[in-house]
Formats: structure tokens, sequence, C-alpha cells
């Protein structure tokens, strides 16, 4: 199932007018996490990523995104707060009709390849290399440039899990151990 189809499934089990956070959240399922890591990890990968504390602060937001994953949560834990807060449906409908042309890119260029990398066993692995990389971004802060390295491990990883292409979250690997090895060749610094 693409994110298209991920999208399509959300629209078709909006029937109230306030759609809740929450009912958004159980929707994407474990697909939610990928989003969640995304964001600190491009926030880190991208030129933001120089300024001194924000790839220990991605870091460590990643840390605990990803931990939750590791330990099987089907879904990330979300603020009561945001979760009560809702969406109206017809706002909704549009932002996923706009999102769709997008998508359907997304899903014609990342696939079902090496799915037995996408499997849920393996996602509590993919999420424990998350939050290890995450912690490694803050030591290799000292380093310039160095915390792009396991934030494009991250990113890369956050594209395999919401897209279930196997074959990016093997990216993901090979990204994150030669973080590590910059770590370890790194230390101390």
């Amino acid at each position: 199932m693409g994110i298209t189809d991920v999208l399509l499934r959300v629209r078709a089990q909006t029937d109230t007018e306030q759609v809740p956070v929450d009912t958004l959240i159980t929707a994407l399922e474990s697909r939610g996490f990928g989003p969640l890591l995304l964001a600190p990890a491009l926030l880190a990968l991208l030129p933001t990523g120089a300024i001194p504390g924000v790839p220990s602060v991605c870091g460590i937001l990643i840390f605990l995104i990803a931990i939750q994953g590791s330990l099987g949560r089907r879904s990330p834990w979300v603020p009561r707060r945001l979760r009560e807060l809702s969406i109206h449906r017809q706002n909704l409908i549009r932002a996923i009709d706009r999102a769709q042309p997008v998508t359907r890119r997304i899903d014609r260029l990342f696939s079902h390849r090496l799915s037995l990398l996408t499997h849920p066993w393996a996602n509590s692995l993919i999420f424990l290399a998350c939050a290890v990389s995450g912690l490694t971004m803050i030591p290799l802060e000292l380093i310039p440039f160095a915390a792009a390295a396991p934030a494009l491990a991250i990113t890369l990883a956050a594209i395999g899990i919401s897209t279930r292409d196997g074959l990016v979250i093997l990216g993901a690997g090979l990204a994150a151990a030669g973080a590590l090895y910059l770590l370890v060749t790194n230390w101390p610094f």
C-alpha cells in the first residue's frame, strides 16, 4: 500500500465534520513515525544543521521518537492536548486532494522492494538504529558538518519506513554504518 493509498484510506475513514488528530495518527499506524523522524533529520541534514545546538536538539528529538518505535508502539505518542485537536473534514479532504499528485510521484519512485526489511519485526531494529544514530549526532556536532552523516541515515530510514521500501532502508543502514565509523575514528574529538 503506497502513501496515496494511505491518504485515501484516511479520507474514507473521516465521516464526521471534525476529524480529531488522534484519528489521523491511528489511520497512519507505524507510518506515522516516518514523517516525525524525517522533520528533525532534514533540519540537521540541511544547512540549518551547521547552527550550533541544532544537531543536538534534533538528535534528542529523533531519539525520543525512534525509541517509541523500537519498543513496538503501533503509532507515535502524541500529547493528549494535541490528540484532541481536530481538523475540519473539508480542509482535510482539500489537503489530501492537493497532496495526491506529489504522493503519486513518491509512490512511483519508491516501491515495495526488499520487503524483508519492511516487516514489523524489522521495524524495531530500524527504529533502534535511528535512536542510536540520533544520539551520535550529539558528539558529531563538534566536528563541522559531521552530524549530517547520521541525519542522512535517519532521513533515508524515515523515507523507507513511510514508503515501505527496503532498498532505501538498506541505504539508511549503510549511511548509519558510515556515521558510526566517523564517530569511532574521530573519538575523542
